[in-house]
């Protein structure tokens, strides 16, 4: 069992919301000559609480490439959703700014009743509002029965959950299945309420027809208002079960989680059918395929996800790792010259592939994922700096770096920065795992070129807000260069 982990995702329109804010510019700080940042950098880097860290950094300035900054920049290491630059950057590159995820309903009629195949792609921003739209859809078109449904879960393949991934994530949200068919970010919300001191708190799903799917292991209590507060929420490897430990005070509000559902595809047909019957269109049977046709009828319906430059800025300012996953096996499946593959193996070297072209050696980066929650993930500071320097010359440079989190205003850089000049000049990706930390991005100091940066730490024995810190410390740095 491990403990619950929120998931970043947020709604579309509050990541517009976010973009459109007016930039925060820091105020007026003394200036650093640029002879003087390596001595200050190394300040940090070598810290006692640092002995045992691994520092991986290279700064350089976007127009003429000068290296202000290098410190083991050509070695590997873990970085962390620093590989969501890398996906994002290599989707926006091979599919398009404009590119959409299409979820096809296709149709034929005969005298038993319509017969209906619907055939996801994966559009990770896929919501109940979508399936009620689908069935509003076809209910237009007269259909009042459906004599045989079909929902196809074989675009991605059989491969939901990567390999590499730790054991413990995949109940979390932030781990959830990337499969064909996705729903709600293939999550389900429940709050847990606490009741009488001594009884188990309540379980209350935010769809109590899906949770009754659920069996509920419960060993949490409620407590006491002067005793601890600990919850943990798990879920089994495979199967919808449900595990709740730990305690909350009798009397407090209820607290909100979430867990991944493992039977994404199943799910995706229960509440598609439920949406065809608010309709008023019956079904008389359903099920799941993962096998893909060649000929499906006439597409009667239709949605189509937002395009791919807000996909990017869910994916990358709020680290979604599904949005990244999904953008990986998509660059993976428009390569028909990889056949004989797993989805995710043709997904990694076509994400490789395209790397290749924008300036990245094979040998400067080992990739398992799209997202960066493996471990088995290894890529050189010079490789990040080098995919930053590169998109940023490239007609769709300008969505890469406006999908990318602005120090100190919103996305996971909202919370930090503060009293910082680099706030409001800075766009970057973030990165976290267990001992490994990262930041990676742009920076555009008042009084000097644009810069790209890659900062990574790794085998850190200190929390993550220890690393962090030191890392803003040296974009700080980066805010108040000059020439001199």
């Amino acid at each position: 069992m491990t403990a619950f982990i929120r998931s970043a995702a947020s709604l579309f329109s509050v990541v517009s919301i976010a973009l459109f804010a007016p930039t925060v510019r820091a105020n007026p700080v003394s200036p650093l000559c640029s002879r003087d940042l390596a001595p200050q950098i190394e300040a940090i880097v070598n810290r006692p609480n640092f002995a045992r860290s691994r520092f991986g950094i290279l700064i350089q300035t976007l127009r003429s490439r000068q290296t202000l900054f290098s410190r083991d920049a050509d070695r590997f290491f873990i970085p962390a959703s620093n590989v969501k630059i890398l996906t994002t950057a290599a989707a926006l590159q091979r599919l398009g700014s404009a590119y959409r995820i299409r979820t096809s309903v296709y149709g034929t009629n005969s005298p038993a009743g319509w017969r209906i195949r619907l055939v996801g792609r994966g559009d990770p921003s896929f919501s109940d509002r979508q399936l009620q739209d689908l069935a509003q859809q076809l209910k237009r078109q007269g259909i009042q029965r459906i004599s045989e449904l079909v929902v196809e879960d074989g675009y991605f393949g059989r491969e939901p959950l990567n390999p590499d991934w730790a054991i413990g994530d995949i109940s979390e949200t932030y781990a959830a299945p990337v499969s064909s068919l996705i729903l709600n970010e293939n999550s389900l919300g429940f709050k847990l309420v606490p009741q009488g001191i001594g009884q188990p708190l309540k379980v209350e799903w935010d769809d109590p027809i899906e949770g009754s799917f659920w069996r509920i292991e419960n060993r949490s209590r409620t407590v006491d208002a002067k005793a601890e507060e600990s919850i943990g929420v798990g879920r089994d490897s495979s199967q919808p079960i449900l595990k709740v430990s730990g305690q909350l005070r009798t009397g407090a509000a209820p607290a909100s989680y979430a867990v991944a559902v493992p039977n994404p595809g199943e799910r995706f047909l229960r509440k598609f059918v439920r949406s065809l019957n608010a309709a008023g269109i019956t079904v008389a049977r359903s099920s799941v395929s993962d096998q893909t046709v060649s000929t499906n009828g006439n597409e009667i319906a239709k949605i189509d996800s937002p395009p791919l430059n807000e996909l990017l800025k869910q994916a990358n300012q709020f680290s979604d790792n599904l949005y990244a996953e999904v953008l990986l096996r998509t660059l993976g499946v428009q390569n028909s010259n990889l056949s004989g593959r797993t989805i995710l193996e043709q997904s990694i070297a076509s994400l490789v592939t395209e790397l290749n072209r924008l300036g990245i050696a094979k040998t400067e980066i080992v990739l398992s994922d799209g997202s960066g929650l493996s471990r088995q993930n290894w890529i050189t500071p010079t490789a990040l700096v080098e995919i930053l320097s590169s998109i940023s010359r490239q007609p769709t440079g300008s969505y890469f770096r406006e999908s990318l989190s602005i120090a100190g205003v919103n996305g996971t850089l909202q919370s930090r920065f503060h009293n910082n000049p680099a706030k409001g000049i800075t766009r970057a990706k973030t990165g976290t795992l267990t001992g490994v930390t990262a930041l990676s991005g742009y920076i555009d100091p008042p009084n000097y070129e644009s810069i790209a940066f890659s900062i990574m730490i790794n085998q850190a024995p200190d929390s993550a807000s220890v690393q962090r810190n030191a890392i803003d410390e040296i974009v700080g740095l980066l805010a108040r260069l000059r020439s001199c």
